[in-house]
């Protein structure tokens, strides 16, 4: 099944970690993110959010794990799920998604899939769903 939506950004808020201990040309920095989703998927979602990235050029690479809790269709609970994107010059080249499996809980208790993030040019964020849902 395929779970459609949009979602905005509700909070960033960057955090202190620990240095990684190896200097490199980009700086790796860790905030938490808070979201909300509309559309086919309704809900929000609490995120630890990691990059390795230089703002000046908008190049680098984040992984992002996500807590949601919502519906997707009819069926509400909680699961993770996790995505990274690279981008270079601001251009988004490269993304990952994926459900994080046996972390479903309610109707969502058996959730497996993947899925995408796509920002259109107005800034509009949406994201997809490609899920099914185990016995």
């Amino acid at each position: 099944m395929r779970a459609s939506g949009t979602f905005e950004v509700a909070d960033f808020t960057p955090v202190s970690a620990p240095s990684p201990g190896i200097e490199t040309a980009v700086p790796v920095a860790v905030a938490t993110m808070a979201e909300q989703y509309e559309g086919e998927a309704v809900g929000h979602s609490t995120t630890l959010f990691t990059a390795a990235a230089d703002q000046a050029t908008g190049t680098g690479t984040y992984v992002a794990l996500k807590s949601f809790e919502g519906t997707l269709h009819t069926r509400s609970g909680t699961f993770n799920f996790a995505h990274s994107g690279t981008t270079v010059d601001s251009r988004k080249q490269d993304g990952y998604f994926v459900i994080v499996p046996g972390s479903g809980t309610g109707d969502l208790a058996g959730i497996s899939g993947t899925g995408g993030i796509a920002v259109d040019d107005d800034g509009t964020h949406r994201l997809w769903f490609d899920y099914e849902l185990g016995q």
